[in-house]
């Protein structure tokens, strides 16, 4: 995020949809981190939103605020949901190492340890989560060497102490599936968040936001799945209402490399989240 933003603690805003069978369909879009408030811009409702703690507005703050902009958010949430975001981070790295692009790769090496590790820092010690910045900044350094055997040694060091804390916060909770889903769901808001800096005039502009979009979004559904047979075991209607969601975002991203014209806008992209987040009370 280049620009400077500052952020607007609006409501949900509710979306009315008309199906087939003509029953009216409400569409719950939680307020989000990253979406900002345009003058010119009407919400058909505004509902107070239940069930999840708003991120807190970051005064001033320059940068994606990814880690920082859920400081409201349960200790839980935030810590998986920070996991989550550098597994995200790390995923769309990858996909450009794979391409040969170690330049366009670096950023998103760097944004884990520059932008949400240190949210997430002074709260691993509750989950007996042991420090690893520096296993993030060893990962970043292999990237900018453009070292290939050192890369893939970090890689795995680091895939290993996210997968202990992932563990070791998911063990303290009552009901797994619907703690997974739920830090998604808030996964799923700050890829919209940068989904909405990488759209201009419908028009890929800014594309390293695109890809941490992707990266976000392609994390989830692999985060997902981790808990779809649980899911599915607990209303399978659900279940597949949830990974038709996903589908519907994953094709917003058809490559790493952005097509010229954007996919969907972001009134799209926030209707799809709205379809994941409705489904999640069948889950609690």
């Amino acid at each position: 995020m280049k620009k400077r933003k500052i952020w607007a603690g609006l409501s949900s805003a509710v979306l009315v949809a008309a199906p087939a069978a003509a029953q009216a369909t409400a569409l719950h879009v939680q307020p989000q981190a990253g979406i900002e408030a345009k003058a010119d811009q009407t919400l058909l409702q505004l509902a107070q939103h239940q069930g999840h703690a708003a991120p807190a507005a970051t005064a001033g703050g320059d940068g994606e605020g990814e880690g920082g902009g859920a400081a409201q958010l349960p200790a839980p949430i935030h810590v998986y949901r920070g996991i989550e975001m550098i597994r995200g981070h790390l995923l769309v790295g990858a996909e450009l190492i794979e391409a040969g692009r170690w330049a366009d790769a670096l950023p998103h090496f760097l944004h884990p340890e520059e932008e949400i590790y240190g949210s997430i820092r002074d709260q691993l010690k509750t989950f007996n989560i042991a420090p690893f910045q520096a296993a993030l900044k060893s990962l970043s350094q292999t990237v900018k060497a453009k070292n290939k055997d050192a890369y893939a040694r970090a890689r795995a060091a680091i895939d290993e102490r996210l997968a202990a804390a992932e563990t070791a916060v998911k063990a303290k909770q009552e009901n797994g599936t619907y703690f997974v889903l739920e830090t998604a769901l808030e996964v799923l808001q700050q890829a919209a968040d940068e989904y909405e800096e990488a759209v201009e005039k419908g028009r890929i502009a800014n594309v390293v936001e695109y890809q941490d979009a992707r990266g976000f979004v392609l994390e989830v559904d692999r985060l997902v799945g981790t808990v779809m047979p649980a899911a599915s075991a607990k209303s399978a209607d659900a279940a597949k209402a949830l990974q038709a969601s996903l589908d519907d975002l994953k094709a917003t991203f058809p490559a790493v490399t952005p097509p010229k014209q954007a996919v969907k806008d972001i009134s799209q992209f926030l209707s799809d989240v709205s379809k994941f987040e409705l489904q999640l009370g069948n889950f609690h």
